[in-house]
């Protein structure tokens, strides 16, 4: 049986949902993909994992670094979900770009190359924004492209966790826009 939970964030409302495994789902109300794979028999109820992930974003949004992460139960296809994984390594404060995962991906399979553009869909169809760190990846160029919760909240996490941001831009069309 899923589950739902709300939390009230400086960056808008975010619906929270979970499983019997743990936090399936944290979408900003509103964004691209809202509410995706989540299903209609989903119930708001009050669940540990909800709390966990509430602390957890209390001290995210308070400028500081959490030092736990709440149970993640990561639903999608097999490639998804590596990087999924993959995601969940960049360290806080950093960016990594779609090509750096695709080539970490490539060498942890033997093979020559990944296709960063398989990565992006990929990237962009996580359904765990924020603990999951689809924010942390940025374009080749430095542009910030394809965050589903919006560029403007994309630039404020970033920002939030003291991104050097310098070098990188929204770019001034394209399809993330």
């Amino acid at each position: 049986m899923p589950y739902t939970d709300y939390y009230e964030s400086p960056l808008g409302r975010i619906l929270l949902a979970a499983d019997e495994d743990g936090l399936t789902g944290l979408w900003f109300e509103g964004q691209k993909y809202f509410a995706r794979g989540l299903a209609p028999e989903s119930r708001e109820m009050p669940l540990p994992v909800f709390d966990q992930a509430k602390n957890w974003l209390d001290l995210y949004f308070s400028g500081k670094e959490p030092d736990f992460m709440p149970s993640i139960h990561m639903t999608g296809t097999d490639f998804q979900v590596r990087v999924w994984m993959v995601l969940r390594e960049i360290p806080y404060g950093k960016t990594v770009t779609y090509g750096d995962i695709a080539k970490k991906i490539a060498e942890r399979e033997g093979r020559s190359h990944m296709s960063a553009q398989a990565v992006g869909s990929a990237v962009g169809q996580n359904r765990i924004s924020i603990l999951i760190p689809c924010h942390r990846v940025v374009g080749s160029d430095g542009s910030l492209t394809g965050y589903a919760g919006g560029l403007e909240r994309k630039t404020e996490l970033l920002t939030l966790e003291k991104v050097d941001m310098e070098k990188l831009f929204i770019p001034k069309k394209g399809t993330a826009l």
